[in-house]
C-alpha cells in the first residue's frame, strides 16, 4: 500500500492506514508536513447533515429512492449523511421515515451510511418557506412522538417564534434531538431565548432567516454572537464568500453541509424537490420564480471551495467531517484514529478525489 498525508486526530502523518472489520486499527508512520512531499492526501470521509437528494432521485419519494441517493453521494465523498426531509403532509412525513428507518439498519453495498433523518419542517414559519411546500404547522409533540418512533431523527428544524415552540425545543433537545434553528422570521432576543432552551444549530446560515441588521440582529445576529454550531452552504452561491469568512471568525463550530437536492450529480434540467418541481441550471437549482431550491454541490467541491477562500485543507476538511460528527455525538466518525470507522477519501495534490473508503470498504465509484 503507497502512502499518504494521512490527516489524523492529532495532526498530518505520512505513512500507511491500517484497518480491519471497518474500523482503523493504527495509523503507521511518522508527523510530518504535506508541503515537503507530493503525495495525496489522506482525509475523514466527508458527514453531510442536509441531504434531500441525488442521482435524480429525491428523499420524499421513499426506498426506491434511497439506495441512487447513497451511492451517487458515496462518489463524491460523502461517507455518512442525514436523509432530510422536506415539509408536507403528515401521511407523506410517515411514509418517509418509515422507509428511512428501515434503510438505516443496513448499507447497501458501495453507498454511503445514512445516520439518520434531518426533519426540516413542517415545523417552520409559513412566512419564511424558502423552497419548502407551504404545509407549515405548528407542532405537536404527540405528532413528534409519532415521527421519532419510525425513524432515528437526529436533528429538527424549528422556527422559535411560533407560540409552543419554546416548549419543544426544550423537551427534544432533553432527549438528545438535535433543534436547529431555521426558516424563520423570529428576532435577536428569540434566537437567543430558543439556545437558551436547548436549540443547538442552525439551518443553513443566512439563508431563510430574519438577516442581521444592526439596530434589528434578527436571527443572523443571533448566531453570529452566540452560537458554538452551525450549518452553512458553501457553494458560492447561497452565501458570498465575504459572509463565510464572517461566520467562520464568529461560530467556533461552524460545519458545512449541501443542501443537495436529487439535481446532485446530475445534467441541467427539471428534478423533483418534494412536491416542487425545481429547474438546475447556471450551477443552481430554482423555482419558477427563482428562488433557490437547496443546490448541486457535493461535498468534495465543498473542500475545494473552502480552500479557495483561504482556509488549510485540514481546517477544511474539519468543517466537512469531525465538527458534523461532534454536533451529533459521533465520536467514531469524522475522524482518522484507532477504533474510529474506517471512513476515508483520498484526493491528490490538486484535491481531485481518487479513492473513497466506507467502513472499510473500497467505493469503485469510477464505475458506478
Amino acid at each position: 500500500m503507497s502512502e499518504d498525508n494521512i490527516l489524523t486526530a492529532h495532526g498530518w502523518v505520512r505513512g500507511r492506514l491500517i484497518h480491519e472489520h471497518g474500523k482503523v486499527v493504527s495509523i503507521e508512520g511518522q508527523p510530518c508536513d504535506p508541503a515537503d512531499n507530493d503525495l495525496p492526501y489522506l482525509l475523514p470521509g466527508f458527514i453531510d447533515l442536509h441531504v434531500h437528494g441525488g442521482g435524480g432521485k429525491d428523499i420524499m419519494e421513499g426506498t426506491p429512492a434511497f439506495e441512487t441517493i447513497t451511492k451517487t453521494h458515496v462518489r463524491f465523498g460523502t461517507t455518512s449523511l442525514l436523509a432530510t426531509t422536506m415539509t408536507a403532509p403528515n401521511e407523506e412525513i410517515s411514509r418517509v421515515l418509515k422507509d428511512v428507518g428501515e434503510f438505516c439498519e443496513q448499507r447497501p453495498k458501495g453507498s454511503a451510511r445514512v445516520l439518520g433523518v434531518h426533519l426540516e419542517g413542517p415545523y417552520i414559519n409559513p412566512g419564511k418557506l424558502g423552497a419548502q411546500p407551504n404545509f407549515a404547522h405548528t407542532a405537536l409533540m404527540a405528532e413528534v412522538e409519532e415521527y421519532l418512533a419510525l425513524a432515528p431523527i437526529r436533528v429538527i428544524t424549528i422556527a422559535p417564534e411560533i407560540a409552543g415552540h419554546d416548549g419543544l425545543i426544550r423537551a427534544l433537545s432533553a432527549r438528545g434531538v438535535r433543534m436547529q434553528i431555521g426558516h424563520t422570521l423570529g428576532s435577536y432576543e428569540e434566537g437567543v431565548a430558543a439556545l437558551a432552551a436547548g436549540a443547538s444549530s442552525f439551518t443553513h446560515l443566512y439563508n431563510a432567516m430574519s438577516p442581521l441588521h444592526h439596530r434589528e440582529p434578527g436571527i443572523v445576529g443571533a448566531a453570529l454572537a452566540h452560537a458554538k454550531y452551525a450549518e452553512l452552504i458553501p457553494d458560492l452561491l447561497h452565501v458570498h464568500p465575504g459572509a463565510i469568512r464572517v461566520a467562520l471568525r464568529s461560530i467556533p463550530c461552524l460545519y458545512c453541509v449541501t443542501d443537495s437536492t436529487a439535481a446532485a450529480g446530475m445534467p441541467d434540467g427539471e428534478y423533483k424537490l418534494g412536491s416542487h418541481t425545481v429547474t438546475k441550471c447556471l450551477g443552481g437549482v430554482r423555482l419558477p420564480d427563482g428562488t433557490l431550491a437547496g443546490s448541486t454541490l457535493t461535498m468534495d467541491q465543498a473542500l475545494r471551495n473552502l480552500v479557495k477562500i483561504g482556509l488549510p485543507i485540514s481546517e477544511a476538511s474539519q468543517r466537512l467531517s469531525q465538527f458534523p460528527a461532534d454536533y451529533l455525538g459521533l465520536q467514531e466518525r469524522g475522524r482518522l484514529q484507532p477504533g474510529a470507522w474506517a471512513d476515508c477519501v483520498r484526493l491528490d495534490r490538486s484535491l481531485t478525489l481518487t479513492a473513497v473508503m466506507v467502513e472499510g470498504e473500497d467505493i469503485d465509484f469510477k464505475n458506478a
